[in-house]
């Protein structure tokens, strides 16, 4: 029976019509993207934060949630900039954390000394963390010729606090001004310059004191709320203290024991990623290359050598590299891409990132890494910790390659789920004369078909050794279960180009 719009029961005259939702596309799509951030509020939002997940869809509505200034803004505006939407229509997730009870802030307290008076009209720059300005508005102020010492620490706190986005508020002190974040927690660790342009007019400022915030963070709650939602891409601003626990909540694609998110029922594993401005390798790879992180697929590290930023913006800038990528061509990576908005030492000094050969060393040893060019940090390479001893060729080595993998399991299980499961299953080249069922060759074909498209995408190659490999048969022992087999090989991204060349004097006439 093709239509059952009216009732086969039904004998009185009548017309029906009928509709229902189908799936005709040809291909599937591509793995959707969802973007997850952890991070703190600010103190003064903590006393009513909603710490339920939040999708946000511009930088302002998490500042007004959050905070502004607090570390999901400072993500958010890098996530959500003012000006353009590179993520599009990218879910872009707030899990906020409630600070530890014991938390505290960081306190930088600038010194600030004037022998009389100000002697000259000046523009001084205010730098925190890198930044003399946040998107736009300026941290700049003027000291006039004659002005007293009260006048310029008045000046340098309202110059900060008049900037709504800024991190930090500012309050004066006997001789000094007092800056202080907004938030508490280890994320908060400050960096302070001013930059005179040339004229100090009288004034000499100096750093009195520089304290990071303390205090710890428990991820239990907001890991729970993942749930059925598949996060792709984790942005974790608490770097190698959450290692441990992203990992053992994310698990690994073991071939025998898959675990957590990678167990085969559920199947929505992300990356997560944290940030740091370390430039040696040898501190790097002290983290990177622990036994314990060479066989996890997790973590991340998005590098931002020598840079005075919070190391958590690396991270959201890495983001903002590689989720547009991995939504909408995931065959591509995002090397060479640069970060858009991440302070860059002002001398150009990253350290051993500059050098070929220590990026190599990196590399191998399960650091992302980057290089410095016009002025802009620009990714060189972009992998997890994955670096099994003895294993040549690390499979889960670069974040491009899981999510071809994750792309692979997505269409597939939507090939499953909409031409396989719940169907009957019939033998081969049994004759059926209703709809709803499927035999190990149909099967076949449909796995052909997938492979076929996969490859089509430029996401696997050699379809022919695919297809080869394919096995479908109704299980032994159950026979309402259908059981899959084949293999597939991804395709790379040309990372090295080699060439060599022939040279020899003109002996022509």
């Amino acid at each position: 029976m093709i239509s059952t719009a009216i009732d086969v029961t039904r004998v009185s005259r009548v017309v029906g019509y009928k509709i229902k939702p189908g799936n005709f596309a040809p291909t599937t799509p591509y793995l959707p993207q969802r973007i997850a951030i952890l991070g703190e509020a600010n103190t003064a939002n903590q006393g009513t934060l909603d710490t339920d997940p939040y999708e946000f869809i511009t930088a302002k509505e998490a500042a007004i949630k959050y905070g502004y200034g607090s570390p999901l803004h400072q993500m958010a505006r890098i996530l959500r900039p003012v000006s353009g939407n590179p993520l599009g229509g990218i879910p872009t997730i707030a899990y906020p954390q409630e600070s530890d009870t014991g938390a505290t802030a960081a306190v930088y307290t600038l010194g600030i000394a004037v022998a009389t008076t100000v002697t000259k009209n000046a523009t001084h720059k205010i730098i925190i963390n890198g930044r003399d300005n946040i998107d736009g508005v300026s941290y700049s102020f003027n000291v006039v010729n004659g002005e007293s010492q009260t006048d310029v620490q008045d000046k340098v706190v309202d110059a900060i606090n008049n900037v709504l986005a800024a991190p930090v508020t500012a309050a004066e002190a006997t001789a000094d001004v007092v800056i202080t974040t907004k938030w508490k927690g280890a994320t908060a660790i400050l960096s302070v310059e001013i930059d005179t342009q040339g004229e100090d007019a009288g004034i000499v400022y100096s750093e009195v004191t520089n304290v990071n915030g303390t205090g710890v963070v428990v991820l239990t709650n907001a890991l729970a709320a993942f749930g059925e939602n598949w996060n792709t891409i984790v942005i974790n601003p608490y770097g190698a203290a959450q290692f441990d626990v992203l990992e053992a909540f994310n698990g690994v694609p073991d071939p025998t024991t898959p675990t957590g998110r990678y167990e085969p029922i559920v199947f929505k594993p992300f990356v997560a990623l944290y940030g740091s401005l370390l430039s040696d390798k040898d501190d790097i790879v002290a983290i990177t290359n622990l036994a314990a992180r060479q066989d996890q697929v997790t973590n991340v590290h998005c590098p931002a050598p020598n840079s005075k930023g919070f190391a958590y913006e690396a991270a959201a800038n890495m983001c903002m590299t590689f989720a547009p990528i991995a939504q909408n061509y995931p065959h591509l990576d995002n090397s060479a891409k640069t970060y858009p908005d991440m302070p860059v030492p002002s001398n150009g000094d990253i350290g051993d990132f500059s050098d070929y050969n220590a990026r190599d060393f990196m590399v191998k040893r399960g650091s992302s890494t980057v290089s410095l060019r016009s002025g802009k940090y620009s990714i060189e390479d972009f992998i997890t910790t994955y670096a099994p001893n003895g294993e040549n060729l690390p499979k889960f080595r670069f974040a491009r390659d899981l999510n071809i993998h994750w792309n692979y399991e997505f269409n597939w299980r939507l090939v499953m789920i909409r031409d396989v499961q719940d169907k009957t299953i019939v033998p081969n080249d049994s004759p059926s004369r209703v709809s709803d069922t499927v035999s190990p060759k149909q099967g076949k074909q449909l796995l052909i078909s997938h492979i076929n498209s996969m490859a089509e995408l430029a996401l696997i190659a050699d379809v022919a050794f695919s297809e080869k490999s394919i096995l479908v048969e109704i299980n032994e022992t159950n026979p309402a279960r259908l059981d899959f087999f084949n293999r597939y090989k991804i395709t790379s991204t040309a990372h090295i180009v080699s060439s060599d060349v022939e040279i020899d004097f003109n002996f022509s006439y």
